[in-house]
């Protein structure tokens, strides 16, 4: 490891190192991670793999892939998304979602200290039928905000509803 001086002045900088650590330290002990990557022999970056569970709609899991960099302040942006149905979506369950364009952030995780993360968010197309999911860096990175989308048809669900006049 290594040592910070002590003086007066460097307390926030050791109190932010610290708090660093024990985040990285806390990172690698997830009990929603399902794999782990390593990206080389020379590297500290690995491929993480993540569940998430959809709180409304618990019948559908997404995993979530991302690169975790253990020594750095700041992880990478990319990340991968799929979404699935595995298990039951009823009606309810849809009725109770944002339905606006938008949708909303049904999961968040920090990827630095500088005030980047990750998100996911929700969205319903209501004509096709769909639950959408899309997850996205909130800085921008190399002039690009890093995204994925996801997909999950609600076709041969309770939840499901034949096309309508109003959302043909």
């Amino acid at each position: 490891m290594f040592a910070i001086p002590k003086s007066p002045t460097s307390k926030p900088l050791r109190a932010l190192v610290a708090a660093s650590v024990f985040g990285f330290a806390l990172a690698g002990c997830s009990d929603d991670e399902v794999g782990d990557v390593s990206l080389g022999l020379f590297t500290t970056k690995d491929i993480k793999i993540q569940i998430f569970n959809d709180p409304e709609v618990p019948g559908v899991t997404c995993h979530i892939s991302h690169v975790k960099a253990d020594l750095d302040f700041s992880d990478p942006s990319d990340m991968g998304i799929s979404c699935r149905q595995t298990g039951d979506i009823t009606p309810e369950m849809i009725t109770n979602i944002d339905r606006s364009k938008s949708g909303e952030v049904v999961f968040t995780a920090s990827k630095s200290i500088l005030f980047k993360s990750m998100k996911i968010r929700r969205i319903f197309d209501s004509k096709n039928q769909t639950l959408m999911y899309l997850s996205y860096s909130t800085k921008e990175t190399q002039g690009s905000h890093k995204h994925s989308l996801s997909t999950v048809p609600l076709w041969g669900t309770k939840a499901w509803q034949a096309p309508t006049q109003d959302n043909k």
